[in-house]
């Protein structure tokens, strides 16, 4: 090689290797293996607590292929716009049909007075 040449590629690695070292004291690699609290240690509760936190909602709530009826939908929409609903049957929440409770009869009053 030329003189010239081996000189500029000296120049060219000095320079190189300097700006690697000054790059590398910029490196946080000291601050990562010391040993005192991180940086991040106030966050191992909250941590903890997200963790373990239930979630309360049913894995069956994130469904949004929901089945519909859009003709049905139309029709009740149609009853209810017109004032045409059915009332309900009956207001119990059970389908046990129970026989009414009679009450005994008062006894007659002493002497036919009533």
């Amino acid at each position: 090689m030329l003189p010239q040449a081996t000189d500029r590629a000296v120049r060219i690695f000095a320079t190189v290797a300097a700006v690697g070292v000054l790059l590398a004291g910029c490196s946080d690699i000291y601050f990562d293996r010391r040993e005192a609290l991180s940086f991040h240690a106030g966050d191992a509760v909250a941590t903890n607590i997200a963790v373990q936190t239930i979630d309360p909602w049913p894995k069956s709530a994130g469904n949004r292929n929901i089945a519909y009826d859009g003709s049905r939908m139309q029709k009740a929409a149609e009853r209810y716009r017109t004032g045409k609903t059915t009332p309900l049957a009956t207001t119990s929440t059970s389908s046990v049909q129970y026989q009414p409770v009679m009450a005994p009869s008062a006894p007659a009053a002493p002497g036919g007075t009533q």
